[in-house]
């Protein structure tokens, strides 16, 4: 990105999540940018396509803590328990952080979908690096590593939204909710060690 579309999309960002987005307009984001609205066009066709590179940007942030995770010295079964809820937590994070794109976030999914579909493909990509080293170290045992990856990245997908707005199992601590996801991965990946925490 260069630098002039970049501050363009961090602008937009710090306005639609004080304000929404249905309440900012191109000529406050050139002015947020000290930049002329003819400029914000040089970029970008409109607020739309702003809003989706803002999506982007925060998807691509959360693709890098999974990155790191992925990459992390762990056993293949750590890595992949310590992937989702690093996932959970950073996506829970992008939506509390960025205020009013919360509400924006519930009721424009489709849209956030549309933005997403490069995300969920290197999603997938990751999950099958690691369900792949894990069979190659003997840890799992997987009949179908890209299709044992797309479930867990489905699953995980359906999860956002309970876990975002704190209804995914009201008053349960952090430490049962990783014995729980430890005791499905475990049965589901058929883990040779039992003990993945």
């Amino acid at each position: 990105m260069t630098e002039t579309r970049e501050r363009i999309v961090n602008e937009a960002r710090e306005l639609f999540a004080k304000q929404g987005y249905d309440n900012v307009n191109i000529n406050e984001i050139a002015s947020a940018c000290n930049i002329g609205r003819r400029t914000v066009y040089t970029y970008f066709t409109g607020k739309d396509e702003i809003y989706m590179a803002v999506i982007e940007t925060e998807l691509e942030r959360l693709m890098a803590c999974m990155e790191a995770v992925a990459q992390a010295d762990l056993s293949p079964d750590k890595k992949l328990l310590e992937m989702i809820f690093t996932r959970l937590v950073a996506i829970k994070e992008v939506v509390h952080r960025n205020g009013s794109l919360k509400a924006d976030f519930f009721q424009d999914i489709m849209l956030v979908e549309k933005v997403r579909k490069r995300f969920d493909r290197k999603e997938m990509g990751l999950l099958r690096r690691v369900l792949n080293e894990g069979v190659k170290k003997d840890v799992f045992h997987i009949d179908n590593i890209g299709l044992t990856a797309q479930i867990i990245h489905y699953c995980l997908k359906g999860l956002e939204v309970p876990y975002i707005k704190d209804t995914l199992g009201p008053g349960i601590s952090d430490e049962m909710a990783k014995r729980i996801v430890t005791n499905i991965l475990a049965g589901a990946l058929r883990v040779r060690n039992q003990q993945i925490i």
